[in-house]
């Protein structure tokens, strides 16, 4: 009985694990979104802000991909953001979710500059 609930309860680690990152892959990826419609930035401050957004929940190993680069005001702009669960796992080695890539998308629509009179 006691392996069955260890692998129950390690499952439920790693799958609690999985949605955690994944909300602040989602919460990143929209705050690079944000940045980008709003501050009319470069993709690279956008990326900056993603990584910052990242670092502040410790999630290491993903990757930010802003297009279109460089961004158009007045266009749609996508942020997707991208872990390998491996990176993120609080197992020594994951064995319910090995191989598996967490990822998002985030389009938001940016604003045209403001020109002044």
């Amino acid at each position: 009985m006691a392996p069955l609930l260890f692998t129950v309860f390690f499952g439920m680690i790693e799958m609690g694990r999985a949605v955690m990152v994944h909300q602040v892959l989602v919460n990143a990826a929209r705050e690079g979104a944000r940045t980008a419609a709003m501050n009319s930035a470069t993709a690279s401050e956008v990326k900056a802000q993603v990584e910052a957004a990242l670092a502040q929940a410790s999630v290491t190993g993903a990757t930010a991909t802003i297009t279109p680069n460089p961004i158009v005001p007045g266009s749609p702009v996508t942020v997707a953001v991208e872990v390998p669960f491996n990176s993120v796992s609080w197992l020594p080695k994951s064995r319910y979710l090995e191989g598996i890539t967490l990822d998002t998308a985030v389009v938001m629509q940016t604003e045209f500059p403001i020109e002044s009179p």
